[in-house]
């Protein structure tokens, strides 16, 4: 048994995308870029935005799921994540100022560039956890010319307990700094929800039922940090701004929206956060928006199991073929 576990780690950590770079974006940062070409006659782009402490290398899979089906994949580093650089941002920092607001340009820069590499073609921005909390304000401000939106595992409620850790943040603030690791966050988060999970085997089995998922994540050593204050405060505006009444009004009502999560993952409320999100943009005329909750997943949907990835994976590509027919 140990030695075929062995041998998935192995297998798992073997994918790799078919082209790494570096590019400039106008943020003033040295993005790291990998990308895989769609095999056969493309359909579209799909933009993929990787979660918080992780990288874009861990969606090699992912991408060459999608290659196969006929999208060009471009996935980036976010700032102070991963492989990329910038003389603002260090790890587990987006920048000393304004780091909302870069990380979009970031995305921005990834966006034209991959129109100016492979042609007009439809564009969908895919995003995880993190990665969805930014793909919806990236949707908010420029929706008008995406064909697609997916959110998947990312909660934007603005509940009492949130309004009181942003409190909590600007005290940790004024005590320690913005640079430093916010432990106070890490205590609310990572930690919390670790704990909803019994029994584990790891601090990380929040993440997926997949032993070597969680694994590759717990002994890769760009994965797993703790975000510093500044971090998590521009994290909360992009939460903040994305996710109220006048944010998701930016939403353009035609575009059309993936969300998915999965009911045992405890970061969106066992997939409540999902539910209340379609809710929200159906109120405000949005007219094809999709919203699934796999029973039994847990955080990391593309990391799970087949038991629980394969119904996620078959909904989502069914939604790509729709909206780029």
């Amino acid at each position: 048994m140990y030695g075929r576990r062995r041998s998935i780690r192995g297998a798992w950590r073997a994918l790799r995308f078919d082209r790494e770079q570096s590019i400039d974006s106008r943020s003033g940062a040295t993005l790291h870029l990998k990308s895989t070409a769609a095999s056969g006659e493309p359909r579209g782009i799909v933009l993929v935005l990787h979660g918080l402490a992780e990288h874009a290398g861990r969606y090699a899979r992912f991408a060459r799921e999608l290659s196969e089906d006929g999208f060009h994949v471009f996935a980036h580093d976010h700032r102070g994540h991963g492989s990329t650089v910038a003389p603002d941002a260090p790890l587990r920092r987006f920048a000393v100022t304004g780091g909302a607001e870069k990380v979009l340009r970031d995305c921005r820069s990834v966006h034209l560039h991959a129109l100016e590499t492979v042609g007009e073609l439809p564009v969908v921005v895919f995003g995880h956890s993190l990665g969805g909390i930014i793909a919806l304000n990236y949707g908010e401000r420029f929706g008008r010319e995406l064909d697609g939106l997916c959110v998947w595992n990312a909660d934007f409620a603005h509940g009492l307990d949130r309004r009181l850790g942003r409190i909590a943040l600007k005290a940790e603030k004024a005590l320690k700094g913005s640079d430093v690791a916010s432990e106070l966050s890490r205590r609310f988060t990572f930690d919390s929800w670790a704990k909803a999970i019994s029994p584990r085997r790891t601090p990380y089995d929040w993440l997926s039922h997949d032993e070597a998922a969680v694994d590759a994540y717990s002994s890769d050593p760009l994965c797993g940090f703790t975000p510093t204050v500044s971090m998590m405060e521009d994290i909360a505006k992009l939460v903040f701004e994305a996710g109220s009444k006048a944010g998701l009004s930016l939403v353009p009502p035609d575009l059309p929206v993936h969300l998915l999560g999965g009911s045992e993952d405890p970061a969106t409320r066992g997939g409540k956060a999902i539910t209340e999100l379609a809710e929200a943009l159906q109120a405000l005329d949005c007219h094809d928006v999709e919203s699934h909750v796999i029973a039994g997943a847990r955080h990391e949907t593309l990391m799970e199991t087949q038991t629980y990835r394969r119904p996620a994976m078959e909904s989502l590509l069914a939604f790509l073929r729709r909206i780029t027919a």
